[in-house]
């Protein structure tokens, strides 16, 4: 009786096992699905995170810079009259502790250099928006003026803006205005063409409206084009400016007087080559500086057409 006994309960007692073994072999591929799965979402994630993060906004320019060092020291190995990084860092401590002094016209601190050929840039650069952005209106607004002056630009717009700088002289019988006229001569041309294109690609669809609802030229102008070409202006000034910088210090190099350029050109006479070194990434901070400003300027006020 007992064997009967112990053979059903034998057999009862299997089902009840089948099951609790088939919940765990579920549980068990489950926890191995997940194991396997999360190497891959943590490599995805981890891609994420260094193509998104500050990895690509840190590294990338870091590993740039100590590949222009390294190239800097090899060559200043090879060339003894070349200084080497670390001279002219302290070079640039030296300076930079005292960038404003001013011992005598020909004997000032390079913070006085930078902000005479921005003056001079500001000036020449003021005069050629003043005069090139409404003559690029007028020439994109005004058919005849277009063909009048399209030869003109066309003709002009190669030649080299040092090529000017004896006409300056000759006229104005001075550096500083001869400078001046350089960058207004030079600044004035990207204006007049990108705010001329800007004028002619408004939609005329907005042009036929304005007929049909009799706007005045001038309601058409602040309205309809200004709007419009604002984007095209602006890239128009950012090139301008980024033109103006390099010319300014080529025009000083030539004129003398204060300024950037007339440093460079000074601290060679005297073979002073770390200053001359320290100058050119002055040059490259500020020019870079002007032109991200006016990028930034560019992008505020730059929409997006809206498309059916």
């Amino acid at each position: 009786m007992s064997a009967v006994m112990e053979k059903v309960m034998g057999d009862n007692a299997k089902p009840a096992a089948e099951p609790a073994t088939a919940a765990s072999r579920s549980e068990a591929a489950n926890e191995a699905r997940v194991m396997q799965a999360a190497p891959g979402a943590w490599s995805k994630a981890r891609r994420r995170i260094v193509g998104n993060g500050v990895f690509m906004r840190v590294v990338p320019p870091l590993a740039g810079l100590m590949l222009l060092v390294l190239v800097w020291q090899i060559i200043a190995l090879k060339n003894s009259s070349f200084p080497t990084p670390l001279v002219t860092l302290k070079e640039a401590i030296s300076m930079f502790s005292d960038p404003f002094y001013r011992n005598s016209p020909n004997d000032q601190g390079i913070g006085w250099n930078v902000l005479a050929s921005l003056q001079r840039v500001g000036v020449g650069f003021g005069l050629a928006a003043l005069v090139g952005i409404p003559l690029g209106f007028a020439i994109g607004r005004v058919q005849f003026l277009s063909a009048m002056f399209g030869p003109i630009i066309s003709l002009l717009k190669p030649v080299s803006p040092l090529a000017w700088l004896p006409i300056g002289l000759l006229v104005f019988k001075s550096a500083n205005p001869a400078a001046i006229w350089s960058i207004f001569i030079c600044s004035i041309w990207p204006m007049i063409i990108n705010t001329a294109v800007g004028v002619q690609r408004v939609p005329q669809d907005y042009m036929n409206v304005a007929r049909v609802l009799n706007l005045s030229e001038w309601k058409i102008l602040t309205k309809i084009l200004f709007p419009s070409v604002l984007p095209y202006m602006l890239t128009g000034v950012r090139l301008s400016i980024g033109t103006a910088w390099l010319v300014i210090v080529a025009a000083e190099m030539l004129t003398g007087g204060v300024g950037i350029g007339f440093w460079v050109w000074d601290e060679w006479n005297n073979l002073n080559v770390p200053h001359i070194i320290i100058a050119i990434v002055v040059i490259g901070v500020v020019g870079l500086l002007l032109e991200q400003a006016l990028v930034a300027l560019a992008r505020a006020f730059t929409y997006e057409q809206v498309s059916n």
